[in-house]
């Protein structure tokens, strides 16, 4: 399958730098690419793309799904993930490919399920992406990581103390599993933050961002 969604172009010049947009569960790209606005003062050189997840919502038929959490054991999970991680990186591939864009000009971005697969494909991509950076989410599929990594990009997580859908101790687990695999992470809280993403949280990203993009040059 391939993916498509809304795009907003650099605001100064030529593309110089892709950031991928993996919006949360039960939503579409409509819904993340309105952060793009927030980076392009930071980052205004970047193409900012938020593909529409493959599959419809299991309930919310409106919305979209990179995989599913009706069974949420592991090994249920585990195809999904997997078919969403293969598209993505179809997608990414294709997207750098015709900017004439390397891996070290791209950057993904998600909330939510899309934080989860940022980390997930990021870290089995073969050449470091410049950065991710994922917004009330967790690192998913540890258990196979150390089998399934293929690099160690720089991670920026950010999370609500007051998020009721993915607990703020998801951040701690994320931190201490990316540790246990060598990839470096910092994160931020966002005291009295829900299940969203605030100005704060943006500032952060932008401001990571830049300095990533920057740092990508020099490997």
């Amino acid at each position: 399958m391939t993916l498509s969604g809304p795009v907003v172009p650099p605001r100064v010049g030529e593309t110089r730098q892709l950031v991928v947009l993996l919006h949360g569960w039960g939503a579409d790209g409509n819904d993340l690419i309105g952060l793009a606005p927030s980076f392009q003062h930071t980052l205004p050189h970047a193409r900012f793309a938020s593909p529409d997840a493959p599959d419809r919502c299991d309930q919310n038929p409106m919305g979209r799904q990179w995989y599913s959490f009706m069974d949420d054991r592991p090994e249920a999970m585990k195809p999904g993930i997997e078919r969403a991680r293969e598209t993505i990186d179809a997608y990414i591939n294709a997207e750098l490919e015709r900017l004439g864009l390397d891996a070290g000009r791209l950057a993904l971005v998600g909330f939510s399920q899309g934080c989860m697969m940022a980390l997930h494909v990021a870290l089995r991509r073969p050449e470091p992406v410049a950065a991710v950076v994922g917004y009330s989410g967790t690192l998913i599929d540890e258990e196979n990581l150390a089998a399934e990594i293929g690099s160690r990009p720089p991670v920026l997580l950010c999370h609500g103390d007051a998020d009721p859908v993915v607990p703020y101790r998801s951040l701690r687990d994320a931190v201490s599993g990316l540790a246990r695999h060598d990839v470096p992470a910092q994160w931020h809280t966002r005291p009295g933050v829900g299940h969203g993403v605030d100005p704060g949280a943006l500032e952060a990203g932008a401001a990571f961002l830049k300095n990533a993009f920057r740092e990508a040059r020099r490997r």
